[in-house]
């Protein structure tokens, strides 16, 4: 019978390649079309790869933990000869763009091939393709067709010579990854010894592929540190806050009551949530709030919509079912996308300060401590009294908000949350 390729789909705009998490079929089995047969992991979400046809698994070439590029071959279905006249079997190719192009200074890397472990030096050895075999438990993977996929962000920087910027890109370093070697060239350079001396050191030690999301998590906050960041915190009364929380069913937890604070706040001084791109201050047309939720093994944060348009008591339920689905890692990019601002509860981990990073695309985010009680003094009893206090801090982008306008944009909130009838 004639045989369908089961390839890696295009499951988000910015996807180039998605890691296998468990496959649900095995060779044999009957599948109808559209059926979810294999389970992917990319640094937004979990997500599934459908049959595209009916008929029987033929073949399962991946294999779990492996990471596939976009297009590259999965399997293939036994299909009927006119399913199988609307598809074209294709065998697997090689990344295209920048993984797939020429990599500067390779001639002159494959020249500098290192000398093979005997008693001393590094066994690293370049192969035909001019790659160097990958040493057994190492969380460097070489794809098909010997070409290592190298992302936007793995291009190297300045102060580095073209056969370290290759070298690095062979294994898909960027500089940050290089922050400990102290560098033996001019000026206190990375020079290639030094480099083949670094890869030397660490090939013998325990290593592990890192999950797609700790991946995304990690290149996201590489980005956010580009910007001059700040914060500024101040302690807020959580009183009012657990009293009406006392009367609501369902009942809002703290986080939402200062993610709603935040957008009324928001709403009212929109230039707190500028991007400053170029030469303009770029505001959004709508308050959407994202909410930072830890999942296995990172952070997925959902956006929640129109949240300064959206009454405190129509907001629990969608609160929920999102953080819900943030922890079983089944977001979608629509609803991680587009946030102007977000909240991160750390309390929830018995912090009382902090000083989360913004996401790259957003200019602040509000952190909320742990709820203590604390004595305060009473001007009304003229003595203290207890109260639960917590710590809000604010990060935020300098270069769009100084500390007067983060100062006021807090004041707000805390104004909101000590009167949550206006919540």
């Amino acid at each position: 019978m004639p045989q369908v390729p089961i390839t890696m789909p295009q499951l988000g705009e910015s996807m180039a390649e998605a890691t296998i998490v468990a496959i649900k079929v095995k060779p044999g089995d009957k599948v109808s079309a559209d059926q979810e047969i294999i389970e992917v992991e990319t640094d937004k979400a979990v997500m599934g790869v459908t049959t595209p046809c009916a008929g029987e698994i033929s073949k399962i070439d991946a294999e779990v933990k492996g990471t596939y590029v976009v297009g590259a071959v999965l399997g293939y279905v036994e299909a009927s000869e006119a399913d199988a006249a609307r598809f074209q079997k294709r065998a697997p190719q090689a990344p295209q763009g920048e993984g797939a192009e020429e990599i500067p200074g390779r001639e002159e890397e494959t020249a500098h091939a290192v000398k093979t472990q005997n008693g001393s030096g590094s066994h690293f050895q370049v192969d035909e393709a001019g790659l160097p075999p990958i040493a057994a438990g190492s969380h460097f993977q070489v794809e098909q067709g010997g070409v290592l996929p190298v992302p936007a962000s793995a291009k190297g920087a300045g102060y580095l010579s073209p056969r370290v910027r290759a070298r690095m890109a062979e294994f898909q370093l960027t500089q940050a990854d290089l922050a400990g070697v102290a560098g033996s060239g001019a000026a206190g350079r990375v020079t290639i010894k030094d480099l083949e001396n670094f890869l030397s050191g660490i090939e013998s030690q325990p290593a592990e592929k890192p999950s797609a999301i700790r991946t995304g998590v990690a290149d996201a906050m590489r980005r956010s540190w580009t910007r001059p960041l700040a914060t500024v915190g101040v302690s807020v009364c959580l009183d009012p806050v657990l009293q009406d929380r006392a009367k609501r069913d369902p009942k809002p937890g703290p986080a939402l009551y200062v993610l709603r604070a935040l957008a009324l706040a928001l709403a009212e001084q929109p230039n707190a949530a500028a991007r400053l791109i170029g030469s303009r201050a770029i505001r959004s047309d709508s308050i959407d709030i994202g909410v930072a939720v830890e999942a296995q093994d990172g952070i997925m944060v959902p956006v929640i919509r129109n949240a300064d348009k959206t009454p405190l008591a129509d907001l629990t339920n969608r609160y929920t079912e999102v953080v819900d689905l943030a922890r079983r890692r089944r977001l979608t990019t629509e609803m991680t996308s587009g946030g102007i601002a977000s909240v991160s509860n750390f309390g929830t981990f018995g912090l009382d300060w902090g000083t989360p990073i913004p996401l790259p695309d957003q200019t602040i985010l509000l952190g909320l401590g742990a709820g203590k009680k604390s004595p305060t003094w009473s001007e009304e009893k003229q003595q203290f009294v207890p109260t639960t206090q917590a710590e809000l801090t604010l990060s935020f982008d300098h270069r769009s908000l100084d500390g007067g306008g983060a100062g006021r944009l807090l004041k707000r909130i805390v104004e909101l949350l000590q009167d949550p009838a206006k919540l």
